[in-house]
């Protein structure tokens, strides 16, 4: 198990130095990039979901980055349209990658970080496998998915009050590569529901 002792790292980014937390996880267990909200809507990775996210790879023994987007917090920049995220979760895979050669590589997103994050794992072959929580698949195309063979778990609540449910659902039907873990009563945030969503995330990957 974790003791949780994140450490404040700082990577650097195309719009300058990206503010991040650091957890070392257990020797060759996967590395772990998780990417946060909207920051135009007070995002950032501190998030409770992006927290508890977090917190479900670390208990099952894997290192953590979370990092905040450009603007956000202490990170430089300002905000990318989406583009300059994904450019910020490109520069988090590469330094996670360069202290974990040898581990898997997974990419983790919630809402907004989905949009973001998985544009950068999309184009990275060092990326084993993916996970979307709540995908604002309403608000941004994910039409760059298209193709796409590694595994990704997306996790959805079925009371989802920002991304409608239905539209999660019916994005990731007939793709074998996708597995879909509803969770029943779930608001976006997953209010009552944290635990669940924290279970369905690592549900398909226990034991690697």
């Amino acid at each position: 198990m974790s003791q949780h002792q994140h450490k404040q790292v700082f990577i650097d980014g195309q719009a300058g130095a990206l503010q991040a937390l650091y957890q070392p996880g257990e020797a060759g267990k996967p590395a772990v990039v998780i990417c946060h909200p909207h920051p135009q809507f007070g995002g950032t990775m501190r998030n409770k979901v992006v927290y508890w996210i977090g917190r479900a790879f670390e208990d099952i023994g894997c290192s953590v980055l979370r990092f905040n987007f450009r603007g956000v917090e202490q990170s430089e920049g300002e905000w990318g349209e989406g583009i300059g995220e994904a450019d910020d979760a490109r520069a988090a895979i590469d330094w996670l990658f360069a202290q974990h050669p040898e581990s898997q590589l997974w990419l983790a997103g919630f809402s907004f970080g989905c949009y973001a994050g998985l544009q950068a794992a999309r184009e990275d072959a060092r990326v084993n496998r993916m996970f979307a929580v709540a995908p604002a698949v309403n608000l941004w195309s994910f039409a760059f998915m298209q193709g796409e063979t590694r595994p990704v778990t997306v996790v959805s609540g079925s009371a989802d009050e920002i991304v409608p449910f239905e539209r999660v659902r019916s994005s990731v039907q007939g793709k074998a590569n996708i597995c879909f873990h509803a969770i029943e009563g779930a608001g976006h945030f997953f209010p009552e529901h944290m635990d669940k969503m924290m279970a369905a995330l690592v549900a398909d990957v226990n034991g690697e």
